[in-house]
């Protein structure tokens, strides 16, 4: 079957999904977690073959732009998925569904350049532990979008709509550092095996990621220890979530949008 056609396919479930769950938050509908998990795992159904097939075509150690993202967001929906069922997460699939299924469709229109060579044990560890630092984070800045929104809104004391669909605010703040913990122990790894297992990383146009992960690394540690000792939480903890995945977003993608598309390179 062609991309095109499963592309259309997941983006339609995603957006379904995506839509029905934002009702929820605007107090439209009646909550339906497992419809909404149902939409995004058949979308999810339609979006692994083609991320399957476009790795399969860019088997390098850095596959292009469009490969990059239809992984990565593949990545985020089963942990978005997975995470929903234990944690009050599923609310960042208002984000998240609809951009995976936008980044399925760009695919198809920007198919990455083909690349040549196997991975090494340490190159797939390193390959995967970024790969799932990534979705992590992605996954934590939607929920500091959320914590946001949930903060302003209590400030100005509107306690309707969204915020009485929402968690509490207390579990979301938990909920968003429990993801920020995970987070940084999968780009701790990631970060590690790729100073011991990636070689010639000039050549490889890999220093500029190296050095933005390492700036959202310490980014999310200032964070993650100033709550500890200082108590930083609310806007303050949202505003250096977001900063630190920026830099993270640019660390993993502001290279390949360069060398691909501006540069034309490869």
């Amino acid at each position: 079957m062609q991309a095109l056609p499963l592309a259309i396919m997941a983006f339609i479930l995603y957006l379904g999904a995506a839509s029905w769950q934002g009702l929820t938050l605007l107090r439209r509908v009646p909550q339906r977690p497992a419809m909404v998990r149902a939409l995004g795992l058949l979308g999810l159904l339609f979006h692994l073959p083609v991320a399957l097939k476009l790795i399969d075509q860019s088997p390098g150690l850095m596959p292009g732009l469009s490969t990059s993202a239809v992984f990565l967001t593949a990545i985020m929906v089963v942990l978005l998925l997975a995470v929903s069922m234990a944690k009050p997460v599923l609310n960042v699939a208002v984000g998240l569904f609809p951009l995976s299924g936008l980044a399925l469709l760009l695919a198809v229109g920007l198919p990455s350049p083909e690349r040549t060579g196997g991975m090494t044990p340490g190159i797939a560890l390193h390959a995967i532990s970024s790969a799932l630092a990534f979705a992590v984070m992605a996954i934590a800045a939607f929920q500091a979008v959320l914590l946001g929104l949930q903060n302003q809104a209590l400030r100005h004391h509107h306690t309707r709509g969204v915020v009485q669909v929402l968690p509490p605010l207390t579990t979301m703040e938990r909920v968003l550092f429990e993801l920020i913990w995970s987070g940084m122990i999968l780009l701790t790894l990631a970060i590690v095996s790729g100073f011991i297992f990636v070689e010639s990383m000039f050549s490889q146009h890999l220093a500029h990621k190296t050095i933005l992960a390492l700036a959202a690394w310490v980014i999310f540690a200032i964070l993650l220890i100033s709550h500890h000792v200082l108590g930083w939480r609310g806007m303050r903890a949202v505003r250096w979530t977001l900063g630190g995945y920026s830099v993270l977003l640019l660390a993993y993608f502001g290279s390949k949008f360069v060398l691909e598309v501006i540069l034309n390179r490869t």
